[in-house]
C-alpha cells in the first residue's frame, strides 16, 4: 500500500457520525483521486427481535438504504468525485465491512462514524467501529466530530 488511497469505503448507517465520515471521505477521495464505495449493511440480527419476520421488513430496509445511499452518491458526484458506487449487504456490519466488503473491493481506507454507545452497551453488543478497527485489513478513520467537515 502506497501513500495514496485508491479505494475508500465509507460505512453509512444513517447516523450523524456517518454523515460526518462521508464528508471527510469525499475530501480524502478528491485529494487522492480515489474510488469511493458507500456501504450500508442491513443488520439481520435486528430481525430476530421481530416475532414474525416478514419479507416486507427486509424489503423496506433495503428500499430505505438504497434511497439513502443514492442521496450520498449524488452529493459525492456533485462535490467532484468521478467514481462513486454503493453497496447494500445483509448481515452483521461489524463482520461484513472489514472481513468481506473491504477485501472484495481492495479497500485501503475505511471511514466510519463513532457511535454514541455507553460503556454498558459496548460491553454487551460491542461497537461496530471498534470491530472494524480491530479486524480491518487496511487503515481505518473513525470520525468522532463534525470538526473540519463543513
Amino acid at each position: 500500500m502506497g501513500l495514496k488511497y485508491r479505494n475508500i469505503l465509507v460505512a453509512i448507517d444513517g447516523s450523524k457520525e456517518a454523515e460526518w465520515a462521508f464528508k471527510k471521505g469525499v475530501e480524502i477521495a478528491k485529494r487522492n483521486g480515489a474510488r469511493m464505495i458507500l456501504v450500508h449493511v442491513i443488520d439481520t440480527r435486528t430481525f430476530a427481535l421481530v416475532e414474525a419476520y416478514d419479507t416486507v421488513i427486509g424489503d423496506r430496509a433495503e428500499t430505505e438504504a438504497k434511497e439513502m445511499l443514492e442521496k450520498y452518491q449524488q452529493q459525492a458526484v456533485e462535490a467532484g468525485l468521478a467514481n462513486v458506487q454503493y453497496e447494500i449487504e445483509y448481515g452483521s456490519p461489524k463482520i461484513r465491512i472489514p472481513r468481506d466488503i473491504a477485501k472484495k473491493h481492495h479497500v485501503e481506507l475505511i471511514l466510519c462514524g463513532a457511535t454514541g454507545m455507553n460503556v454498558v452497551e459496548r460491553f454487551f453488543i460491542g461497537s461496530v467501529s471498534e470491530h472494524i478497527t480491530r479486524y480491518s485489513p487496511c487503515d481505518v478513520l473513525v470520525v468522532r466530530t463534525i470538526k473540519d467537515t463543513e
